[in-house]
């Protein structure tokens, strides 16, 4: 049990019916969904904080109001911004309906038809239960409307052309659910559904092609050109020499704490990622990732 998950038992030991809440939240051996928590909002705010919305979608470094969007992503295909996702009905989703919802982050299209670019890790959130999106559209549904536009995105030619979308997807995406392995324990597959899943780690830990697509022959191997230039590391123990000589509880302590074995902290955007995702997540989830990182060491 980390220090800080020791902090948190005594806070709480005093409260029983917090703790039985808890513990009910606990997950079953097979379960993939997030959590068994007593309303399908309670369970999508789970959602929400595994993948790490707010992170792109609320401006916290210039104030903005929350889900408002405007947050900067820096990459070498231009500068992409975190959309309104708000229940305003003008420039937020709160006209979308469960199936636009579902489309758009299983497929990557607009409720009007138009092709998102991949920056929006569809490829990833199209490995979701739909019942995960079911409950994070819930959550999202019950959140403050803001009437503020979306910014548009900054891409030289001819990027800017959505219509080419088509194209990139045909190379680079290919929708699918998640496959869960049975030659591994049911915490492995949890942790690799996080990963590849809600959680999209492989969309800044995994190189991609020269057309701006993952390259799956280097999944999680990092990359040089991570978002505002930063260099990612690999989260595979076969090519990060620091990982490989982490304990299971060094990197649950990591992802709930941002710190390090060392003594050091995660900084940037990995800060950002334990703000406001991974330090949400129940011990199991955090157990579960690194049951996964800790032995994958190839697609």
């Amino acid at each position: 049990m980390t220090i800080a998950s020791v902090l948190r038992f005594q806070s709480f030991r005093v409260d029983l019916p917090l703790l039985s809440l808890l513990l009910c939240c606990c997950l079953t051996a097979e379960s993939i969904t997030a959590t068994e928590a007593v309303t399908a909002v309670e369970r999508g705010e789970y959602i929400f904080n595994m993948a790490g919305c707010a992170s792109c979608h609320t401006n916290s470094e210039e104030d903005g109001e929350p889900l408002a969007g405007g947050v900067e992503l820096k990459t070498p295909f231009g500068i992409f911004y975190g959309s309104n996702i708000s229940t305003d009905k003008q420039y937020g989703i709160g006209n979308w309906s469960d199936a636009d919802f579902i489309r758009a982050l299983k497929q990557g299209i607009s409720p009007k038809g138009e092709h998102y670019y991949p920056a929006f890790p569809y490829t990833s959130f199209s490995l979701m239960t739909e019942q995960d999106l079911l409950d994070l559209k819930a959550y999202l549904d019950v959140q403050p409307a803001v009437a503020t536009p979306s910014k548009p995105h900054k891409l030289a030619f001819p990027l800017e052309q959505r219509s080419l979308l088509v194209f990139w997807k045909w190379l680079n995406f290919s929708p699918q659910g998640f496959v869960y392995n049975k030659k591994k324990p049911a915490s492995w597959n949890r942790g690799a559904y996080i990963v590849k899943g809600p959680g999209h780690c492989s969309q800044c830990h995994t190189p991609r092609n020269i057309t701006g697509g993952l390259d799956q022959d280097l999944f999680l191997a990092g990359s040089e050109e991570g978002l505002d230039g930063d260099v990612v590391p690999a989260l595979r123990t076969d090519l990060n020499s620091d990982l490989a000589q982490w304990q299971s509880v060094d990197l649950t302590f990591v992802l709930e704490t941002g710190l390090k074995p060392d003594g050091d902290t995660l900084e940037r955007s990995m800060a950002h990622v334990v703000e406001n995702s991974t330090s949400h997540l129940h011990e199991q989830d955090l157990q579960a990732i690194a049951d996964f990182l800790l032995d994958v060491s190839h697609p």
